[in-house]
């Protein structure tokens, strides 16, 4: 109604924003599974001597092609949730949202570029590269994302969260998902594997109920 903007064309955005964002969750969630198969934080100095096995640069390569992907679909995600928001949006906290989504986004890529120069100095068959290279790339590679992409993240779906609670636009039981996934993110990430994936859980559950507001307040007209 008047709070998504003044006509049929600003209802249809925030829907079609928010298959995006679905998209986006969808693509960072495979992204973070093939980047921990692909290079195993916990490799040791033995196995960096060997050739990475075909299923690990397969796993990874393809990781690498989802990024760009993933990028764009995560700038219609914001998209969405700015639309959701509407014009009565605090525009500090809106200013934190919107940075912290560009910063994310910028190391996500930086992230990638990183994994990618890793592939390109892996082991050979039969042949020896120095464990310096690859342990720095792959050190690198996960700073990136575990340590200052999260972070990121984090400042994202806490920003979100207050938005969401002090204009009442997402339900409770969602903000408070939101606070939980934010601290997750900032403090657990870069210590507890497999914890990054919170992100892209809460991006799915918040890109679904503005799905699901979007639908209501498109069939609520026809209804009346």
């Amino acid at each position: 109604m008047q709070e998504w903007g003044p006509g049929p064309e600003a209802l249809r955005t925030p829907r079609a924003a928010g298959l995006a964002g679905v998209v986006f969750a969808l693509l960072l969630a495979a992204m973070i599974v093939l980047v921990r198969l692909g290079l195993p934080e916990g490799a040791d100095a033995a196995s960096l001597q060997r050739a990475p096995s075909p299923g690990r640069h397969t796993a990874l390569r393809t990781a690498l092609e989802l990024v760009p992907f993933a990028g764009i679909f995560f700038l219609w995600f914001i998209g969405a949730v700015r639309a959701h928001v509407g014009a009565v949006e605090d525009k500090f906290v809106a200013t934190v949202f919107l940075g912290s989504g560009l910063v994310f986004t910028a190391m996500m890529f930086g992230a990638a570029a990183t994994a990618g120069a890793v592939l390109v100095v892996a082991p050979r068959p039969g042949t020896l590269t120095p464990p310096a290279a690859w342990d720095f790339g792959r050190h690198l590679a996960y700073a990136l994302m575990t340590d200052y992409a999260m972070r990121m993240a984090a400042v994202f779906v806490s920003s979100m969260s207050v938005i969401g609670h002090r204009l009442g636009v997402l339900p409770r039981w969602l903000t408070i998902v939101g606070f939980l996934s934010a601290v997750t993110l900032l403090f657990v990430s870069s210590n507890v594997p497999w914890a990054e994936l919170v992100f892209p859980f809460w991006s799915l559950l918040l890109s679904l109920h503005i799905l699901v507001v979007s639908h209501r307040d498109r069939a609520r007209p026809a209804a009346g």
